[in-house]
């Protein structure tokens, strides 16, 4: 992805700008007003050398997504991880933190053209408690654009498309160094 760093100067109102992307990797150059602070938790569930990932669209995500406001960090994330897996799972701990900019342009429904999001981006080691890989769980956005989460091998994960605003394989590589240590 392209970066995610606020441009430089500011709008003919003084406003500073923001560089958005949506999830075509297409930049938005966006007044900082415009921003909806949207916190959105990930889990990494690893068994077996390897990792369960959400398909989206021809490519693949971490599962997870936004916390309601009324939502803890953790409810968020069994929430979330549910909705797109099936699989019922407990945080054993936070490992990586970033922010990204984007515009939710992708979905047909609840999103419109002027909605930017500033995401603050938390990614869990998961374990599994229980549930089976399912997509009866998804809500109406994901069904637009979500399928049946897969097991992929933590070694071929270079081969994989993937829809996120991180270094998916950094991500991957420090979730499994910190499992190391545990």
């Amino acid at each position: 992805m392209k970066s995610n760093m606020p441009a430089e100067g500011g709008s003919a109102s003084g406003g500073k700008k923001i560089i958005c992307h949506d999830h075509d990797g297409k930049n938005y150059e966006v007044d900082a007003s415009q921003l909806t602070f949207r916190p959105s938790i990930y889990g990494l569930l690893f068994e077996d050398n390897k990792i369960l990932l959400s398909k989206q669209w021809d490519g693949y995500d971490f599962p997870g997504g936004g916390v309601h406001i009324h939502e803890t960090v953790d409810e968020a994330l069994k929430r979330e991880f549910f909705e797109e897996t099936g699989v019922k799972v407990e945080p054993i701990k936070p490992f990586y933190c970033t922010t990204s900019f984007f515009h939710p342009a992708q979905t047909p429904k609840e999103i419109k053209d002027d909605v930017y999001w500033n995401c603050v981006l938390i990614y869990y080691l998961v374990k599994k408690v229980g549930g089976e890989l399912s997509k009866e769980h998804f809500d109406e956005n994901e069904q637009y654009y979500a399928d049946m989460p897969e097991w992929h091998d933590v070694t071929k994960l270079s081969e994989l498309k993937y829809y996120n605003a991180v270094d998916s394989l950094e991500v991957v590589k420090q979730g499994l160094e910190f499992l190391k240590k545990q």
